[in-house]
Formats: C-alpha cells, sequence, structure tokens
C-alpha cells in the first residue's frame, strides 16, 4: 500500500496520520532548501568579508567591499550599525544615550543578533520533525495493525499466516514512513548546527574586535585615598 493509498483508502486517523507526515516532510524539505541556500559558501564567505574588512583603508571602503563578498549578508549588519554610529552623534533619544561604547555595543550586539536569527532559522523546525516523525509513523502503525487486527478477527475462516502478512505489512509502512521523513531532518539539522556555530564564533570574535578597535579606551579606577598611618 503506498502513501496515496493510505490517504485515499484508510480510515480517519490512517488519513490524518500519512496527510500529517506529508505536511512535516514538504515542510522540512523547504526549511532545508532555504538554509541550504542561505549557507551556501559557509565560513567561507564570513571569513572573506572579514578579510575584506581589515584590508580596507576607511569604514565606507569597508562597507562596499564587505557588501561584495557577504552573499549571506551576515557581517554586513555589523559593518553598517558602525558606519550608521559613526555617522550619528549623540542625540536627545534614549537609542543615542550613553556614552561610544554603550552605543557600540548596543548596535553591534543588535547587528549580531539579527544574524544569528537568520542562521537559526528553521532550526527549530528541523528539530521537530527528526525528533517527531518516528512516532507519528509508529502511531499509524499500531492503528493500522489495531484495524488489521480487528478485520481478521470478524473474519469467519481459520486464522491463517495470509490473512495477517498483508494487513499487518501495509500498516508497518507508515513506521518506515516516518522513518524516512525523519532521517533528513535529523542530518540537515546536524550539519547546519556546525555550521551555524563556526560562523556564530567567527562573528561574535568579529564583533569582539570591533568594539576594542573603534570604542573609547576605558579610563583606569582612580586609587582609593591612603588611609593615615596610626600614631
Amino acid at each position: 500500500m503506498s502513501v496515496l493509498q493510505l490517504l485515499t483508502q484508510g480510515d480517519g486517523v490512517s488519513r490524518a496520520v500519512a496527510a500529517l507526515l506529508v505536511a512535516m516532510s514538504v515542510a522540512s524539505w523547504i526549511a532545508i532548501l532555504l538554509k541550504a541556500w542561505l549557507l551556501r559558501g559557509g565560513t567561507r564567505a564570513v571569513l572573506r568579508s572579514i578579510a575584506a574588512f581589515w584590508q580596507s583603508p576607511t569604514l565606507a571602503e569597508a562597507e562596499r567591499s564587505v557588501a561584495g563578498f557577504d552573499g549571506p549578508r551576515l557581517v554586513l549588519p555589523a559593518v553598517s550599525a558602525l558606519q550608521s554610529l559613526a555617522g550619528n552623534a549623540q542625540g536627545a533619544t534614549l537609542g543615542h544615550g550613553g556614552d561610544r561604547n554603550q552605543r557600540l555595543t548596543r548596535a553591534l550586539r543588535d547587528a549580531l543578533h539579527s544574524a544569528l536569527r537568520r542562521l537559526q532559522s528553521g532550526q527549530i523546525l528541523l528539530a521537530t520533525v527528526g525528533a517527531t516523525a518516528p512516532f507519528v509513523g509508529l502511531l499509524g502503525t499500531v492503528w493500522g495493525i489495531h484495524g488489521a487486527l480487528a478485520g481478521i478477527a470478524g473474519q469467519t475462516g481459520g486464522f491463517t499466516i495470509d490473512k495477517v502478512a498483508g494487513p499487518v505489512g501495509e500498516a508497518l509502512i507508515m513506521t518506515a514512513f516516518g522513518l524516512a521523513v525523519a532521517i533528513p531532518a535529523v542530518l540537515a539539522y546536524n550539519v547546519f548546527g556546525r555550521v551555524i556555530g563556526r560562523i556564530e564564533a567567527e562573528l561574535e570574535g568579529f564583533a569582539h574586535d570591533l568594539l576594542g578597535l573603534f570604542g573609547e579606551p576605558v579610563a583606569p579606577a582612580a586609587p582609593p585615598p591612603a588611609r593615615p598611618m596610626p600614631v
């Protein structure tokens, strides 16, 4: 029995389980293709963008150079935030409050979080599909076996193995379908997770370097006053 037959010939529970597995498979493959397109080049694009930034003579030229290498647009938000901060003086709004280090930290943090949200998008979906699809398929199998055994019990005549093998074998296809949905999602989640982890480490290091280079030096704390010596 194929999945199409389960959708058309099964009972309500079987059709619902099969439709849910089809929806999970379609959603996971869409997420896999979109993330593969986003992470094409992976760490290489981020490293080339960071290298282009440090080799540029000015901040404006660095922004143009990074835009040429940063296809996924992961490094460019931090550079654009730095350029915007350099062109805007401290204003009267709360967003411009604080000293330069505080405003620079806030701008880099927002840019880093924006890049990480793009990187992490779809990961929860893949993890959910990989964790739940086998159990959804197992539910369909258990329900199919229950229906098959109930149908055999209502038949007249002797009990033979051929009467059990056919309906039970058709029910077991749901478990196989659940595994077929889960395995690509789990593999993609692990592969993308490793790439995202490397990119995240590079972006955090780059933001830390920008804060150290463009931030104002912190004045050393004044030593405490000396106590008078007891007489």
